[in-house]
C-alpha cells in the first residue's frame, strides 16, 4: 500500500504537507506529537476523508476517492466504541454477520478471538458492565473479527490506565506478529512505538520527518527534528563546534570535551557551528568503563518516577535531563557530574541535518 503525494487542507489551514510513503505488510507506527497529523492520515486511509491531493494505491487499486464501505478496513479509536445493546458475544460477532458467514462458523471465530484477547468469561454481558480495558478488548476483538486487509489503531490505549496499557501493548505487538495484514497504530508515546516494532513514520506538524524500520529510525534519525520527536524525556541538546585535529568539542559555555580516537575517526573534517545530542538514559551520575566524558552543573531538578530518577542539570549553557535507574535522592542546587560515552553523542549540521549517529 502507498501514499502518492498526498496532501489536506481545511480551508486556510494545512493538516498535512505534500509526501508520499510506503506501508509495509505487518507493523506500521506513526509517531508523532499532539496534531501532527495522525488520525488525518488514518482518516484518509480508511475513506473517512478525501485528501487534497495525492492518491492511495492497494496493490493493483487505486483506492483515492473510494467510499469507506467498500475498502476492506477496520480502524479502533481512542474511545471504547462499542454497540451498547449488543452483548460481547454480538459486538464481536457484529462483522461476520453483516458478511453472512454460517452461525456455526460465527460461533466458532468470537471464541478463538475472545480467548486470544481474554474476553471469554464475558460473552453474555454488554459494554456498560465492563471496565474500560475490557471494553477496549471488545472493540480490538471486532476489529479483528472482520479481518481487514488494512487495521487502523488511533491511540487504542490512551484512555487506560499505565498497568492495563503496559498489558494491552505486549499482547498487541503478538497478535499483530501472529496475522498477516497491514497494521498501522498512531501513537505519541516513543516507548510505545520501540515497543511495537515494526516500521516507522515520523510525523510532525503535518510533515512526515523520516520513515523506515523502527530501530534504525531510532538509532538512525535523519535529521534533529526526527531525534528530538523520537525522544522521551526530550534529546539533550547543545550547541559547539569541533576541532578534528586535536580532538576538541567547544560548547556554548566555552567549556570543552576532548573526544577520543575512535569517535574522530568518524568526522570529515572540523565542523563549526554544530549541535550535539544525547539521549537522556545515556547520562550516567556515576563514572564507569567507556564514559570518557563529562559535564559539570549545578542540580536543578530531581523527578523520582517508578524506579528511575529523572535529574535535571544546568550544565554547558544549557539544562539537561538524565534518566537513571533507581532512587536517587539529591539536595536542589548542589554541584552535579554527569557522565557519558562519547560514542553515544548524536551529531547535527547547521541545518539539522545528521553527521554521525550514535553507535548502536
Amino acid at each position: 500500500m502507498q501514499l502518492v503525494d498526498v496532501s489536506f487542507r481545511a480551508g486556510s489551514d494545512t493538516w498535512l504537507h505534500p509526501f508520499s510513503l510506503t506501508l509495509a505488510e505487518g507493523v506500521n507506527v506513526v509517531l508523532g506529537a499532539t496534531r501532527a497529523g495522525k488520525t488525518t492520515l488514518l482518516r484518509i486511509l480508511a475513506g473517512l476523508e478525501r485528501a487534497s491531493a495525492g492518491r492511495f494505491l492497494s496493490r493493483d487499486r487505486d483506492l483515492t476517492g473510494v467510499p469507506v464501505r467498500q475498502r476492506n478496513v477496520a480502524m479502533v479509536y481512542q474511545q471504547f466504541i462499542n454497540y451498547p445493546s449488543f452483548t460481547v458475544f454480538e459486538n464481536i460477532a457484529s462483522p461476520l454477520r453483516v458478511a453472512c458467514m454460517r452461525d456455526a462458523d460465527v460461533r466458532s471465530r468470537v471464541a478463538v478471538l475472545a480467548e486470544m484477547l481474554h474476553l471469554s468469561p464475558f460473552l453474555s454481558r454488554y459494554p456498560a458492565e465492563l471496565s474500560g480495558g475490557q471494553q477496549q478488548r471488545v472493540a480490538l476483538a471486532r476489529a479483528l473479527a472482520k479481518d481487514a486487509e488494512l487495521l487502523l489503531l488511533d491511540e487504542p490505549l490512551v484512555n487506560l490506565d499505565y498497568k492495563l496499557r503496559e498489558e494491552l501493548r505486549g499482547e498487541l505487538a503478538q497478535i499483530f506478529a501472529e496475522r498477516r495484514t497491514t497494521v498501522v497504530y498512531a501513537t505519541t508515546e516513543p516507548q510505545e512505538a520501540l515497543q511495537l516494532g515494526g516500521h516507522m513514520h515520523l510525523l510532525s506538524e503535518g510533515r512526515l520527518l523520516q520513515s523506515g524500520p523502527t530501530l534504525e529510525v531510532f538509532h538512525r534519525p535523519a535529521t534533529l527534528a526526527a531525534a528530538r520527536a523520537f525522544s522521551d524525556p526530550p534529546l539533550n541538546v547543545i550547541s559547539a563546534s569541533i576541532d578534528a585535529p586535536s580532538g576538541t568539542v567547544r560548547l556554548i559555555d566555552g567549556s570543552t570535551l576532548r573526544l577520543p580516537p575512535r569517535v574522530l575517526a568518524r568526522l570529515p573534517t572540523s565542523i563549526d557551528d554544530v549541535t550535539l545530542g544525547l539521549r537522556p538514559h545515556q547520562l550516567t551520575l556515576t563514572p564507569h568503563e567507556g564514559t570518557e566524558c563529562c559535564l559539570n552543573g549545578q542540580l536543578q531538578l530531581a523527578e523520582i518516577s517508578g524506579s528511575e530518577t529523572y535529574v535535571h542539570i544546568a550544565a554547558a549553557g544549557v539544562s539537561l535531563i538524565a534518566q537513571v535507574p533507581g532512587v536517587h535522592r539529591l539536595m536542589l542546587g548542589e554541584p552535579c557530574t554527569l557522565y557519558f560515552d562519547p560514542a553515544d553523542l548524536y551529531c547535527f549540521d547547521r541545518h539539522g541535518g545528521l553527521l554521525f549517529a550514535a553507535e548502536s
